[in-house]
């Protein structure tokens, strides 16, 4: 019991701090040019105008502010279970939830590291 509430207590920690991530950019090594597109090989614009990685940079972050609430709203929910339950007894949709709230924090991760 004592795990789950550290687990959802960490998931929500680890939303708050969402904001202050940024992806790393690999620095070149000294000597050598950073990494370049091949000549003819510019970024491909999207039908409004817009370089296509901007919207999906933009999608991508739109997913994870979904994402993220949604996550908060499981988190929220798997407390109050925890805190109207018996010590001895987890329920199966507590389980439940704490792996849905495991995998939107996984999905998240997983788009601001790539």
């Amino acid at each position: 019991m004592k795990l789950l509430l550290r687990f959802a207590g960490v998931a929500c920690m680890a939303l708050a701090l969402i904001p202050w991530a940024a992806p790393q950019v690999p620095q070149a090594p000294q000597g050598h040019p950073p990494h370049q597109r091949p000549p003819g090989q510019d970024d491909a614009d999207a039908p409004n105008g817009k370089p296509q990685e901007d919207e999906i940079l933009k999608a991508d972050h739109e997913k994870d502010l979904k994402d993220a609430a949604q996550l908060i709203d499981l988190a929220e929910q798997l407390k109050q279970e925890l805190e109207k339950n018996d010590r001895h007894v987890l329920s199966i949709s507590s389980l439940k939830k704490t792996e849905e709230i495991e995998k939107l924090a996984k999905r998240i991760h997983s788009r601001l590291v790539h």
